[in-house]
């Protein structure tokens, strides 16, 4: 039995075509994985604070000298990686913002990269620690940038998850959701052929 996390990133709830894929990928993998167990945690209903003095506190202070703040910034930030690490299966669904991620992933980044949790710094470079696991990202983009050099978020989240050991990354992406008529139709029938693989 594997265990799969999905984290939600896109603003809008409703007409969203990352949650539409979500949701695609969890009745596809549910019906060839019935025992796994998958969780979502959706960062526009519980958005994780960005980065701030408080977490950087909490990480590297010992526990004594820590405020309250601080020491609440450390155990949200323990409470993200530990789901993490006990997931098998990351699943990143992500609508392209300004060319890149929403800054509510960003975040999520943020608190889950921790030296000496997720990765580690070794004589020949930083070493991830998360090998083993395997990622999907799902995206939605209103133009066409697969290949370009105007996609600032394939680029960023394959070093980002190689980063942290996960080499096993999947992207599929639905494109030209913003150009209508057949582009729209086109991106979302290559997007779910794609799913249709993953199970």
């Amino acid at each position: 039995m594997s265990r799969v996390l999905i984290i939600e990133s896109s603003a809008r709830q409703q007409d969203s075509v990352s949650r539409q894929l979500t949701q695609t990928f969890i009745e596809q993998w549910q019906a060839a994985h019935p025992a796994d167990s998958i969780s979502v945690r959706d960062l526009a209903s519980q958005p994780v604070p960005h980065l701030d003095g408080n977490l950087l506190g909490g990480w590297m202070k010992p526990a004594e000298q820590r405020t309250d703040i601080e020491q609440a910034s450390l155990e949200r930030s323990n409470l993200l990686t530990d789901e993490l690490l006990a997931d098998d299966v990351l699943v990143l669904a992500a609508p392209m913002y300004n060319f890149t991620i929403p800054s509510t992933l960003k975040a999520w980044l943020d608190h889950v990269l921790r030296a000496g949790v997720t990765f580690k710094y070794t004589a020949t470079g930083p070493q991830g620690l998360l090998s083993g696991k395997r990622a999907y990202v799902l995206t939605a983009r209103g133009g066409i940038y697969a290949g370009s050099s105007s996609d600032h978020q394939e680029p960023y989240l394959r070093q980002v998850m190689a980063f942290i050991g996960i080499h096993d990354v999947t992207f599929i992406h639905a494109e030209g959701m913003n150009l209508g008529g057949d582009f729209q139709a086109k991106g979302l029938d290559q997007a779910n052929a794609k799913l249709a693989k993953v199970a």
